[in-house]
């Protein structure tokens, strides 16, 4: 080859390069077209839901007395919602965490391979039973079975603001809270139990051939790993009782009042429970102020998984 001659494959990029030096066919092209079409159907989805709540929502900034449900104006009539809504899901996820993170490193590192593909599948059939079924399980079983122990915390803590009572019924928020724990407990530990599998090996037997006990090995290696995605799927659950409805709107008799008294019959409501109550018999000015309080939850909602998300993302750059 002459010194003026030039490589053409060199010199000219293939077209069926992706870019990363793989070589593509129609396949390819085709899954990526319908990957992208997706994901911006589902971009534009999500902006017409938004806009949607906007647009039906708007009238409510004006609603007082009897138009926003006999509150002065839609802060006062939202704020104790969204109280609630707040309440029942951090509580449910103080209830649930624990759990997940002790279930998924149970089913990851300590039990036998046949148990935990068992529990694992166990876990997994959670997910799948309806949420009006957890709702008719609170309020038939553990409301009833848990009011003892409300009237024994009425009646020897009842100094601490969260057990004042007096306990008259098991559906509290506290009831309430941790069905949604329940719910929530089969995301959270698939999730978790995914990431701590995926910790490398190498460095599971790094610390174990210096030493480590097998919680030593856990405690330096896997949560070190895995914090990120642990944090994600804390978000994700969080997300979903954030949004829960009939599990909720069964359980808790709810009056509206914002409050921190857990097993008092006097318990704050939830937006998402407060609409699926109210929407039926709403009307003009009323519906809008549903709508509105739809608004703030959708809002609260998208934040909490933006936030999972950004974490998620933040742990894998510096990883």
């Amino acid at each position: 080859m002459s010194s003026t001659e030039t490589p053409t494959s060199a010199a000219v990029a293939d077209p069926a390069d992706d870019g990363f030096g793989q070589v593509t066919g129609p396949g390819d092209s085709v899954f990526r077209g319908l990957a992208t079409a997706s994901g911006y159907l589902i971009m534009v989805a999500l902006a017409g839901v938004a806009i949607f709540l906007v647009l039906e929502g708007w009238p409510a900034i004006q609603a007082t007395g009897v138009q926003a449900y006999g509150k002065d104006n839609i802060v006062l009539f939202v704020w104790p919602l969204l109280f609630g809504t707040l309440l029942a899901a951090v509580l449910s996820l103080i209830i649930a965490v624990p759990l997940a993170i002790g279930g998924a490193l149970v089913i990851s590192h300590y039990a036998p391979r046949p148990l935990a593909k068992t529990l694992g599948y166990l876990v997994d059939l959670l997910a799948a039973v309806p949420s009006v079924v957890y709702g008719l399980w609170g309020i038939g079983f553990l409301a009833p079975w848990i009011l003892p122990s409300y009237e024994w915390l009425g009646a020897h803590l009842d100094f601490v603001p969260f057990f004042k009572g007096p306990a008259l019924s098991g559906r509290t928020i506290l009831t309430a809270s941790i069905v949604l724990a329940i719910m929530v407990l089969p995301i959270i530990t698939a999730i978790c139990r995914e990431i701590f599998a995926q910790t490398p090996t190498m460095h599971q037997e790094a610390a174990l051939a210096l030493g480590a006990t097998r919680w030593e090995m856990i405690r330096m290696t896997v949560f070190p790993y895995s914090r990120s995605g642990v944090v994600s799927a804390i978000m994700l659950g969080l997300g979903r009782a954030l949004g829960e409805t009939m599990a909720v709107a069964m359980v808790l008799s709810a009056t509206g009042i914002v409050t921190v008294n857990l097993i008092s019959t006097q318990n704050p409501s939830t937006i998402a429970a407060n609409i699926a109550l109210n929407f039926g018999n709403a009307s003009g000015t009323k519906i809008n102020v549903l709508i509105f309080s739809g608004l703030v939850l959708f809002v609260a909602t998208f934040a909490v998984n933006f936030l999972g998300r950004w974490v998620a993302a933040r742990g894998q750059v510096k990883e």
